[in-house]
């Protein structure tokens, strides 16, 4: 196999094939060894990028997450608790800042579309939709979350997003469709279980 067809493989290797660094530089970098600190950033580093590309709106949004990401496993290694738990705490790190981010998005977005103040019930009532349409949007499949996220939330034009997802038009046009139909059937199953 050539060297080019192996990069590729490995680029898209599951977690399963993959493996994060070993228990025993684990447990170094706990008790404080900074060789074994460094080694573990290093070897942790591809897997938290995978998680962040898998799980932010955006490109910058993911790296920008990913580097939060290290900077807490470096400064905060000793405070993890069994060794194997690195990657679910690397995991709820990535995801967490991921959605704060997304927060802040939104966030920015409605405070420019506001024109007048909202009273604290309708504020509330806007925080839970968010939430709800947030969480429908996150059980969306990958390919099709990042879609409707660029053209829908960000409002990047469609060729902006082909060219940023390496799509063809038909191809991004198709995932756009089936993430929406998907969103508002999850939204609509929703409105029609909650109590009146």
């Amino acid at each position: 196999m050539c060297c080019s067809c192996v990069r590729g493989r490995d680029r898209v290797a599951s977690p399963t094939r993959s493996s994060w660094p070993a228990a025993q530089l684990v447990a170094a970098a706990q008790s404080g060894d900074e060789a074994s600190i460094a080694a573990l950033v290093s070897g942790a580093h591809p897997h938290v990028r995978r998680f962040a590309f898998s799980l932010c709106a955006s490109s910058q949004d993911a790296e920008d997450a990913a580097q939060e990401a290290m900077i807490v496993l470096f400064s905060r290694i000793g405070t993890l608790r069994a060794v194997g738990a690195l990657a679910s705490w690397m995991f709820q790190i990535v995801r967490h800042e991921c959605l704060r981010r997304a927060r802040a998005m939104s966030g920015r977005q409605e405070r420019v579309a506001e024109a007048a103040t909202p009273s604290a019930e309708d504020d509330v009532l806007a925080r839970l939709e968010i939430e709800r349409v947030a969480a429908a949007i996150a059980s969306l499949p990958a390919d099709q979350r990042r879609v409707l996220i660029m053209r829908d939330v960000q409002g990047l034009p469609g060729r902006t997003v082909t060219g940023l997802l390496g799509l063809s038009t038909a191809a991004m046009k198709s995932r756009l469709h089936r993430a929406r139909a998907a969103l508002r059937a999850d939204l609509e199953i929703h409105d029609e279980s909650t109590p009146q």
